[in-house]
């Protein structure tokens, strides 16, 4: 495989940013790419699709990433305002998404023979690589902000890495990490991770290609949360792996959704802007993906303009309101950044863009069961000698 700018098409034979500036992705030819056999299931995860991935990943902790379920919410399609399936990345190993990048970046580490990995991160990906490490020989070095809360920190460290807090611009530090010696860093774009995360895109197309999501042969759109640009980008590398296969006649339009508080992708969007620009990050809810330089948003942007897709935001409102109707109405427990995409697709929903009929994904990346609950629950207390008459009067009305 070649590591390739998509932006200026230069190669390389190592790194994460070609000399123009853009991040590097790795080109595989999927042109002899078929499905596998066999239906998939949640044993075969992300080695199922080794002939598209750079190396495969190790035994262990890395066995368990991917094969998330694909699931049919019809009680969300009235809120969504349209057919709606939830694609629940909260089934990896840690938790998130990250796991899929995490098992191709730590195994590409270990056999080239690197003694060390590392990350910049203060949440998911934090978490996944050092769990992924843990299952290796490899040492694991995460660099964290300095403001990191406590429980944050707990996630990580149950995992024994190298824990380093690191005072000043935390948006400087992903490039600056790159730098360091002796430690591979599978940062947020960096190609071994992206090529890892395009197995989410991959898994929701073979769903619908095997007719497990119902008639429809491909979903009309996928939608994610946006923060670095780094899973954008793979799902989009994914899909045109698909295409070059002929395993998809038309790409699934990508919608990405960012939180209004820090939403420089979909400020580049809004205004028909080619580049993303740097801007200030507010306070929000979903903080995780409040990332005001991310290192792909400019891939990000170009994926959902090729896709015929957009880049949207949504204030912590809506993300709330999202989070809420994934909880009371199918039962699922994110974190907000993932509520974003059901936020997301009830604004698109609203405008136009998606129709009552259109089959659209919304990813789910990450459990909220490490989240602080945002509802307090302070229910009755009732009398053993009085619940009869209690539960009657609920069951009637």
């Amino acid at each position: 495989m070649t590591l390739t700018c998509y932006r200026c098409g230069r190669t390389a034979n190592e790194g994460a940013r070609c000399d123009c500036g853009g991040p590097l992705w790795l080109d595989v030819d999927a042109t002899d790419f078929s499905w596998p056999d066999g239906a998939p299931g949640p044993t075969t995860g992300v080695r199922r699709y080794a002939d598209l991935l750079p190396v495969e990943p190790l035994p262990g902790v890395a066995a368990a990433a991917g094969g998330t379920p694909l699931v049919r919410v019809p009680r969300l399609d009235e809120f969504a305002g349209c057919r709606c399936w939830l694609k629940d990345e909260s089934e990896n190993p840690t938790g998130s998404f990250k796991d899929r990048g995490s098992a191709v970046g730590v195994a590409a580490a270990v056999r080239a023979g690197d003694d060390w990995v590392g990350t910049v991160s203060h949440g998911n990906m934090a978490t996944s690589v050092a769990a992924h490490a843990a299952g290796t020989d490899a040492d694991c070095l995460v660099l964290v902000p300095d403001d990191i809360p406590p429980e944050r920190l707990g996630y990580v460290a149950q995992y024994d890495p190298e824990i380093v807090r690191v005072a000043g611009d935390y948006g400087r530090l992903y490039y600056d990490s790159l730098d360091l010696p002796g430690v591979r860093f599978l940062n947020s774009d960096t190609p071994h991770r992206v090529a890892g995360q395009k197995t989410t895109a991959l898994e929701i197309c073979e769903a619908f290609a095997r007719d497990l999501s119902g008639e429809d042969e491909a979903p009309d759109a996928v939608v994610l949360p946006v923060s670095s640009g780094g899973h954008a980008s793979a799902a989009w590398k994914g899909l045109r792996e698909l295409r070059a296969a002929g395993l998809l006649d038309e790409l699934p339009r990508l919608y990405l959704v960012q939180a209004a508080a820090c939403d420089p992708i979909a400020a580049a969007y809004r205004v028909g802007d080619d580049e993303v620009e740097t801007t200030t990050a507010k306070e929000t809810v979903a903080y995780s993906i409040a990332n005001p330089d991310p290192p792909s948003g400019t891939r990000a942007l170009a994926a959902a303009r090729a896709t015929g897709g957009a880049v949207v935001s949504v204030s912590d409102d809506e993300i709330l309101a999202a989070k809420r109707a994934l909880a009371r109405r199918a039962g699922f427990c994110v974190e907000p950044a993932s509520a974003t995409t059901l936020a997301g697709v009830r604004q698109l929903s609203a405008a136009g863009e998606l129709a009552a009929d259109d089959a659209v994904v919304a990813v789910a990346t990450g459990t909220g069961f490490r989240e602080s609950p945002t509802a307090t629950a302070r229910p009755e207390t009732v009398e053993l000698a009085d619940l009869d008459g209690h539960v009657r009067s609920l069951v009637d009305g």
